[in-house]
């Protein structure tokens, strides 16, 4: 089932205003509802290197399997419906293949990525990330941060050492507590939420995070919602317009109209009368 006209993707990235080259990598594809990105980081070039083998991975392995398998059926093992397992499963195998190229590439020694990854199927989205790329979602004039980043200030955070203000302002955001590529196998975490017509979507590397307040993309989105291309490039721009200290890279979604799953039988049955 294509998703095509239920929902609005858009994708946009930038170097910024002090790195040299840009890092982050993003995809999209409206057709079977996905969305990622990644934000690399290592030796020269390699960050980028990171960030083009996760997404890649990530995105030719979900359509296999959304082209061969029925996702309203749920994993009888582990009870999670096949979208969760699919992304799981996509980012688990990109981790590897970024280890082993790390391992066995001298210019690639020390490379890693994080990665934040959405799945639209039967009117929810799947959420999987690693690292402290964000998703954030704007619904009834409400922006809200879905996601938690795995980075140490998000720790300190949640200890009670800072409030969400005083993080806002911290100075050491970038230490991420887990990334793809850094170890043999890395825990991909995973949420799934029902959506509705009208909401926002918004996957972001941490250079738009750090350098725009919440407050400016709910802004953005309420000013320019009409047009995701301008809401994109605004936010990219804002980022840049305050420092650009980092690549900054942007992915969003409309959803447009409902999108319930018909099953294989449903499918059979119309194909009868067709």
């Amino acid at each position: 089932m294509s998703l095509k006209g239920k929902l609005r993707f858009v994708g946009a990235s930038d170097t910024g205003r002090v790195r040299e080259h840009n890092e982050d990598t993003i995809a999209h594809d409206a057709d079977i509802g996905l969305l990622v990105l990644a934000d690399g980081m290592g030796g020269y070039n390699a960050g980028e290197v990171a960030s083009g083998i996760a997404v890649k991975t990530i995105v030719n392995l979900v359509r296999e399997h959304v082209a061969r398998e029925d996702l309203s059926v749920p994993d009888p093992g582990s009870g999670l419906s096949r979208p969760n397992i699919i992304l799981r499963d996509a980012i688990s195998r990109a981790n590897k293949i970024i280890y082993q190229t790390a391992r066995t590439q001298p210019n690639c020694e020390g490379m890693g990525t994080t990665v934040v990854a959405a799945l639209f199927f039967d009117n929810r989205i799947t959420i999987a990330h690693v690292g402290d790329s964000r998703l954030y979602r704007q619904r009834a004039q409400k922006l809200e941060q879905v996601t938690m980043d795995h980075s140490l200030l998000q720790e300190l955070v949640d200890r009670g050492f800072y409030s969400a203000e005083e993080a806002q302002r911290a100075g050491n955001k970038n230490y991420v507590t887990r990334a793809l590529g850094v170890e043999p196998s890395v825990e991909v975490e995973i949420q799934e939420i029902p959506v509705s017509k009208g909401e926002y979507f918004i996957l972001c590397s941490d250079g738009l995070s750090d350098m725009v307040e919440d407050e400016d993309i709910h802004l953005t989105i309420n000013t320019f919602g009409a047009n995701l291309d301008t809401v994109a490039k605004h936010l990219i721009q804002l980022a840049n317009d305050n420092g650009g200290r980092d690549n900054v890279s942007v992915v969003m979604a409309q959803v447009v109209e409902s999108f319930p799953a018909r099953t294989r039988i449903f499918d059979r049955i119309l194909g009868w009368f067709g």
